[in-house]
């Protein structure tokens, strides 16, 4: 496939009087001759024939995403950081409490599982990276996942911690867990009773019980 990319700049208007749309570039043709017009609301054959004269490019009663400013960016690095931070924290604690009450052969791993890969755990598992779509984790004892879960989890401890995107396919203890329970937060999922639980933990929320 062969592609290309462009920055296009856009002027976005409306037609009030048609005579006014038309002087307004007539006047200023120089400066939007190399711009896309996104004309919102109707246009006559009048302004059609005017803008195909003007060899101008348009579109009608579309919406484009917008882009984002310097600072709007800078905010979600910001973002970012605090999050990674408090990902690492969470993930350090973890380690300390699955280390200390947990006796199923605990395997950390810091590596991305990316598309293809397969890893079979007999025990329970701490994962400080993501799971790439096409890629299976399988573990017999309990799971945590610090980043996005793309790929199959196939899980039978007594819980599970991670975050599953759309493509995702988590089976918890033989039973499929519905994705949207867990997109965009990170979830505690947990087997009480013969009941899944699901529950959202917070970024506050650093010592949560097991």
């Amino acid at each position: 496939m062969q592609s290309n990319q462009y920055s296009v700049k856009v002027f976005e208007t409306t037609i009030s009087d048609e005579e006014e749309f038309k002087i307004f570039f007539d006047t200023n043709y120089t400066l939007f001759k190399d711009h896309l017009i996104l004309i919102q609301g109707e246009i006559s054959e009048n302004i059609k024939n005017y803008l195909k004269d003007k060899k101008l490019q348009y579109l009608q009663n579309m919406n484009l995403p917008k882009g984002r400013s310097r600072k709007a960016l800078e905010k979600e690095f910001e973002r970012l950081e605090i999050e990674s931070a408090v990902t690492k924290q969470m993930a350090e604690a973890e380690i300390k409490k699955l280390s200390n009450r947990l006796q199923n052969n605990l395997t950390v791993l810091d590596g991305m599982i990316r598309s293809g890969r397969e890893i079979n755990i007999d025990g329970d598992l701490l994962l400080l990276n993501r799971v790439n779509s096409g890629a299976t984790i399988k573990t017999t004892g309990n799971l945590i996942i610090t980043q996005v879960v793309e790929g199959a989890i196939r899980c039978n401890g007594s819980f599970m911690m991670l975050t599953a995107s759309p493509k995702a396919n988590i089976v918890f203890n033989n039973v499929e867990v519905d994705n949207s329970l867990l997109e965009d937060r990170l979830n505690r999922v947990e087997l009480k009773n013969d009941e899944i639980i699901i529950t959202p933990v917070l970024k506050k929320e650093i010592n949560w019980a097991l």
